[in-house]
């Protein structure tokens, strides 16, 4: 066993966070992370609670080997996850300005050489502004979203496409029987990447999404054309970031409501909600976040720190976590899914 050692000569200390909405696959990287430093380098692994807020409270104890056995399969997080954004409202009040630095004095007091962040996009930036404080810092992306810049893919989408796509092939059914439109909302914040790759292979006939404004006069045609040529039913897949009126909760009830109005064909709606979010990582997840792990541990030892590791055309890599803070990857208007996907007849409603 290597030995990667830190400060006077002891092996390394490192401390594991998740933070951020749980997703399929944390425990996956978490192991990935926590073996590779134990028996590749014989590291000592410290597990935080519940995302920053477990480094502003002090709440953390040792992660052994046989923590992790196990893992692997579950969803969630077994370290506990929160949405704590520590300079969030920092100079504003004293609490609020303490939390950066109770974090580094904790940081300091539990002796760590370094912090593994795993999350998304508000978990990187935070990671990245803790580096710029002085802390070692490496970072791994995860969100089902699959928007945080600098890697082509983050864990958790693919289980995430997985269950959405399963939810739209049984609405083509209940779709068929009834002779109706189905509407389906699947979550993304303002990125549109599940939406698409979930109607895609879902076969959905209008897909609408944050990034291409899309006009109701284009897609109640399109379905009212759908109709006319004996097709007895349609499937709407909208992302919940499309743009709706002021006023109006969910893109998929104000869409169905619109398009029953408008088109008088019988329409119905499904917000996917936290399902899409919850239960065990697909396999490629856990390829994924457990090659994510290995190499944020890799990227300790050789004391590579303010770094998040990537995915770059099929290679493990990593970006400097600087490069990521603040930034969102969105799906262009000439995705080559996209242009794919209007070549087979795919509405987008632009």
């Amino acid at each position: 066993m290597g030995k990667s050692n830190g400060k006077n000569g002891r092996p390394q200390k490192i401390g594991i966070l998740t933070a951020g909405g749980d997703c399929p696959g944390i425990n996956a990287a978490i192991r990935g992370v926590g073996k590779t430093a134990i028996v590749k380098y014989g590291m000592q692994v410290i597990g935080i609670s519940d995302g920053y807020a477990g480094l502003i409270n002090k709440e953390y104890r040792e992660l052994t080997e046989s923590d992790l056995s196990g893992i692997l399969t579950l969803g969630g997080t077994i370290l506990g996850t929160s949405r704590e954004k520590p300079f969030k409202g920092s100079g504003k009040k004293k609490d609020e300005l303490r939390k950066p630095l109770l974090i580094k004095e904790h940081y300091e007091q539990i002796g760590l050489d370094c912090l593994v962040c795993i999350g998304g996009n508000g978990t990187m930036k935070t990671a990245n502004m803790l580096s710029e404080n002085g802390l070692n810092v490496v970072g791994i992306p995860k969100t089902i979203d699959n928007d945080i810049w600098g890697t082509d893919m983050t864990f958790g989408f693919d289980s995430a496409v997985n269950i959405a796509t399963e939810a739209i092939d049984r609405l083509h059914s209940t779709a068929n029987s009834h002779k109706r439109i189905m509407v389906i909302e699947l979550m993304g914040h303002n990125a549109g990447w599940l939406a698409l790759y979930s109607g895609m292979a879902g076969g959905g006939d209008v897909i609408l999404i944050p990034e291409i404004p899309h006009d109701e006069k284009v897609v109640m045609d399109y379905l009212r054309k759908r109709a006319d040529n004996n097709k007895p039913y349609s499937i709407v897949v909208v992302a919940e970031g499309v743009a709706i009126p002021e006023g109006e909760d969910s893109p998929a009830r104000y869409l169905a409501r619109r398009i029953q109005e408008e088109t008088g064909l019988e329409t119905r709606e499904t917000v996917l909600g936290y399902i899409q979010r919850g239960g065990s990582p697909s396999p490629m997840d856990r390829v994924l976040a457990s090659r994510f792990g290995a190499a944020a541990a890799n990227l300790i030892a050789k004391s590579e720190f303010g770094r998040m590791v990537a995915q770059r055309n099929g290679e493990i890599s990593s970006v400097k976590l600087s490069e990521v803070g603040g930034k969102t990857k969105l799906v262009s208007k000439d995705d080559p899914m996209v242009r794919q996907a209007r070549e087979m007849g795919t509405c987008f409603g632009d």
